[in-house]
């Protein structure tokens, strides 16, 4: 029997880990699966040691797994590792040594991590996605859509570093410089590969209205991200040469007040518009696009010609014009577009009201509403909607316009001028040009080979080996492709090859895979949003119409956690912990001076799991003291003598059972944190009001207790019910405790609901009921309705229990 002032939480829990790593408790078979369940936990880039700001995401999972299997089922629930990508390179040059091994270092230490935690994962389907048998697939895929036509090689501008010689991401660039060596970063336009999502920009976002268990957040951030707008394609010719500039307009009813064309830097016609002498101003302004920039712009030395009064119209090329959106090119209407008012008034460019503004135009910012036309020819008085198609008619009768569907979606770009990816299973034949490699040779492996010394490029041109081949068509010299795929090929079908992690003919098998997916449950972070979700909606997509699936979303049910943050030694603000922040705390110090159930226990009660929540380092050492208590007091009902009455303590018995209900309900929408507050709750009120000497009524209570605790705090509620109370079988295949619904009835109360002082009403309410729901009930009751119809509520005062007062 242990000591009851001993809670020694260190061997507990390394016990417990012990056994449920030897028993294998999370391992699922795919032929024994009766009701499946399938939830995911995003998986993580192995960059190092982890931090309680990332058990967040980890610990609840583990919570939500833990319930899942008291509630009857036994989800599938693996883990990998997402691990090519930048940092592992950028390591190797820093510190000398081979991207794999920093790699295979770092994922070797946080399954450490993991295991301390005590979260629970199926490790028999770990995949690593820098493993030839994973990225083997990627390769695949590419070669299937390549024969698509969804897969292509196109010129596009890229961030490029010329002391470094290589291409840079968005996050390298900082403040115009690279990252790595403070050079100032160009623009400069490169073949590289791309992926036709395009294609599928309308399904995506007809896609998004099936996914009704997703945060409205995530689906609002995806179809802004597709950003569908219908409007009208304008044709404006070139004054003096024989070259057009397409444009985009959702307001062509505002076409007679565009006093010129802005370009972006990036467009296919910036240079030619220009003269040479200006080419080095056009560099600088590829460097500063954007709406982070102050707005600036080159006057082109052509005009261009309006296409409905054939007027000659200024070009400009401006640098909050991306090419990114639309053609890359605008007609700038400066009275009715903020943007462009703004680029109009510094650059004293005319400026013509064609929409009238019911509050007059004043000349001090641009009118964007809608209205009645003026300045506008045939076409004053009509209402704007009128007007813009009868505009686009008229464009269309000429030659000159058309209605268009446009999306801000481009197609994904997935070159990367990196060594420590997935190699593009591409040659180049001087005979045959661009030729796929054929899949009997798959994989191309990513040479191991390769040093690390800073040099300039991308590590795998100087790889003879690797970039020497020969051409799979004709069979003479050719080279190698050496740009790597993006990361996010990696995790955009990861989810896949967890049903068939060891499968060498296929990149998993569809019959299982048909039978698992779509992930019933995915969690994961509020950043991953939009392009890593984006991108595993194309590729199922995709799979689903080559037949390999048949199911076109992967995800059934998604949950975005919040960040924990703290306040930052660097700059003194709250914010998301980072070690470039000095703000983050190590678990290991947690777990060695209070133990893991402490740090899963304070994790899941520190807010809303959806929600941001700050790190009290008091609030920790409050959990403690709270399991610590459930360890004396567990240890004093064992040791009570043997059943000295028969007496069920009634008061206790309903109590309970209210938790029951309250509890199980926060678990299915994963409120850990008022599940904890109820159990504190109750755990207060139960060893204050023990008096009944019926042991048999108190280890019950007790017991089920433990087992609401148990998938925040497993290993000391494992070592309650098996040491203290000799219970042989684990927690983790027990039933889930369920309430009498008699017994967890709340009590009802009168609630006075007054107006202005006056009675006007009541309603009854379940006992100790919240303000809001009261309010809320409130407001609907007939009578009180007739009173603040039409009128503002300045002020509600409520008494818990009493009355509702509205002050209007």
């Amino acid at each position: 029997m242990p000591n009851p002032k001993n809670y020694d939480f260190k061997s507990i829990e390394e016990k417990w880990q012990k056994i449920w790593n030897e028993k294998k408790v999370a391992k699922v078979e795919n032929n024994k699966v009766k009701n499946k369940f399938y939830m995911l936990m995003m998986f993580p880039y192995p960059s190092g040691k982890l931090h309680v700001g990332h058990g967040r995401n980890y610990i609840l999972g583990d919570a939500v797994y833990r319930f899942l299997r008291m509630k009857g089922l036994k989800p599938l629930n693996p883990m990998g590792w997402d691990s090519f990508g930048l940092p592992a390179e950028n390591a190797a040059i820093g510190k000398g040594f081979h991207p794999r091994k920093w790699t295979l270092e770092n994922i070797q230490e946080m399954k450490k991590q993991f295991e301390k935690w005590g979260v629970l994962y199926d490790w028999d389907r770990e995949i690593l996605t820098c493993d030839p048998s994973y990225y083997k697939w990627n390769q695949w895929f590419f070669l299937k859509m390549y024969k698509d036509n969804l897969a292509y090689k196109a010129s596009a501008n890229a961030n490029w570093c010329p002391n470094c010689n290589t291409v840079l991401a968005n996050e390298q660039v900082i403040g115009g410089v690279c990252e790595r060596c403070g050079t100032q970063v160009e623009g400069r336009l490169l073949k590289q590969w791309f992926l036709r999502i395009t294609n599928y920009a309308e399904r995506l976002l007809k896609g998004l209205e099936k996914l009704k268990n997703w945060p409205e957040r995530v689906v609002t951030l995806q179809r802004n991200w597709i950003g569908k707008s219908e409007g009208t394609d304008i044709t404006f010719e070139i004054k003096g040469l024989n070259k057009k500039i397409e444009v985009f307009t959702t307001r062509a009813d505002t076409l007679f007040g565009a006093t010129f064309l802005a370009i972006s830097p990036d467009h296919p016609l910036s240079e030619e518009l220009i003269d040479k002498e200006k080419f080095s101003e056009l560099k600088s302004l590829r460097m500063m696009k954007g709406e982070t920039y102050e707005k600036m712009g080159i006057k082109a030395k052509y005009n261009a010609i309006h296409p409905l009064t054939e007027k000659g119209i200024p070009i400009w090329i401006a640098n909050f014009v991306l090419m990114e959106y639309g053609t890359g090119a605008i007609m700038s209407v400066p009275a009715h577009d903020q943007r462009d008012f703004e680029f109009a008034t510094k650059y004293g460019i005319n400026i013509v009201e064609v929409i009238h503004n019911p509050k007059g135009f004043d000349g001090s910012c641009a009118y964007t509403g809608e209205g009645i036309l003026i300045n506008s020819f045939d076409f004053n008085g009509m209402e704007s909607e009128k007007a813009k198609e009868a505009i686009t008619e008229k464009l269309e009768k000429i030659g000159k316009g058309k209605k268009s569907v446009r999306y801000k979606l481009r197609d994904w770009l997935i070159s990367r001028q990196r060594y420590w990816g997935t190699p593009i299973p591409v040659v180049y034949c001087s005979n045959c040009g661009i030729v796929p490699e054929v899949e009997e040779n798959l994989p191309v492996i990513l040479p191991m080979n390769i040093e690390f010394k800073g040099l300039k490029g991308n590590p795998l041109e100087a790889s003879l080996d690797f970039v020497n081949t020969k051409c799979p068509q004709c069979g003479l010299d050719a080279k190698r492709e050496t740009d790597t795929m993006d990361t996010f090929v990696d995790s955009s079908w990861y989810f896949l090859r967890y049903i068939n992690p060891k499968e060498e003919s296929a990149p998993f098998i569809s019959e299982d895979v048909n039978k698992f997916l779509p992930v019933d449950l995915y969690i994961g972070g509020i950043e991953h949003a939009i392009l890593h979700l984006l991108y595993s909606r194309f590729f199922t997509y995709v799979l689903y119409d080559f037949g390999l699936i048949n199911f076109e979303e992967p995800f059934e049910k998604l949950f975005t956690q919040g960040m924990i943050c703290k306040i930052s030694s660097i700059t003194g603000k709250l914010e998301k912990m980072s070690k470039s922040k000095g703000n983050v705390v190590a678990p290991d110090e947690i777990i060695s001076k209070y133990g893991a159930d402490t740090e899963r226990l304070y994790t899941l009660f520190i807010g809303p799991p959806e929600k941001d929540a700050e790190w009290s380092d008091q609030g920790v050492a409050g959990c403690f003291r709270f399991l610590k208590r459930i360890w004396d007091f567990s240890f004093e009902i064992s040791k009570m003598e043997e059943n000295l009455s028969q007496e069920r303590d009634d008061k206790i018995l309903r109590k309970f059972h209210k938790t029951i209900k309250k509890v199980t309900e926060d678990y299915d929408r994963y409120h850990f944190n008022t599940a904890i507050a109820a159990l504190m709750e109750f755990f207060n009120f139960f060893e204050k009001n023990t008096k009944v000497k019926n042991k048999t009524f108190l280890e019950e209570i007790l017991l089920n207790f433990l087992k609401l605790l148990y998938p925040m705090a497993p290993h000391i509620c494992e070592e309650i019910n098996q040491t203290i109370f000799g219970d042989k079988e684990i927690l983790l295949e027990k039933e889930w405790p369920k309430y009498d619904p008699e017994l967890a009835k709340e009590e009802m109360v009168t609630i006075a609901i007054q107006v202005n002082g006056k009675l006007r009403g009541q309603i009854e309410v379940p006992e100790n009921s919240e303000e809001e729901f009261v309010v809320e009930k409130a407001i609907k009751e007939e009578k009180v309705r007739n009173y603040l119809e039409g009128k503002e509520i300045r002020k509600k005062i409520y008494v818990k229990n009493k009355i509702i007062n509205f002050v209007i």
